[in-house]
């Protein structure tokens, strides 16, 4: 099983959370997983890239066409980081805009729930994982929630990535 994965969005949006939580499926599987980050700018808003590897890889940095999945937190992303999905490679896009991707406007769904705008990012993975983008199944990536997530956000963070994964069905 090998299996390579960006996560691409601007800073705050939740980027490296989604990486720490799919990180944290693929351990709790029992697969070998790197992940490598790129936040220098998440702090003015800058664009964030992390890339994970599930399965036995040396490096963390996946090449340019490498990509199996990519989740794009923000649409003008696509632009930046395309290029590192491979020919076929199944893309996420949190996006009312269609083209040769899967999209939800998943800070409109946060917002019908009454959640906050960074719950995006578990709507789209949810929506992604709906669609069986990842190694991991809705299940397993809900007990990582369930036990990763401080208790102040646990349930907004669960309804947020059932809801994604409910888009899709």
């Amino acid at each position: 099983m090998k299996q390579q994965i960006i996560v691409s969005g601007l800073g705050g949006q939740g980027a490296l959370t989604v990486t720490r939580l799919l990180a944290e499926a693929a351990q709790a599987a029992g697969l070998e997983v790197i992940t490598s980050e790129t936040h220098g700018m998440a702090q003015r808003g800058g664009t964030v890239i992390s890339m994970i590897k599930v399965g036995p890889f040396r490096g963390p940095l996946i090449p340019a066409g490498g990509a199996d999945t990519g989740l794009f937190l923000h649409r003008q992303n696509l632009a930046v980081h395309h290029f590192y999905l491979k020919p076929g490679g199944a893309i996420f896009v949190n996006t009312s805009i269609p083209g040769d991707y899967f999209h939800l406007d998943a800070r409109e769904v946060a917002a019908q729930l009454g959640l906050a705008p960074v719950a995006a990012n578990l709507i789209l993975l949810g929506f992604a994982v709906g669609k069986g983008a990842f190694f991991c199944g809705a299940e397993l990536l809900e007990q990582v929630i369930t036990e990763k997530t401080p208790a102040l956000f646990r349930e907004s963070n669960l309804r947020a990535f059932r809801a994604g994964v409910a888009a899709y069905a």
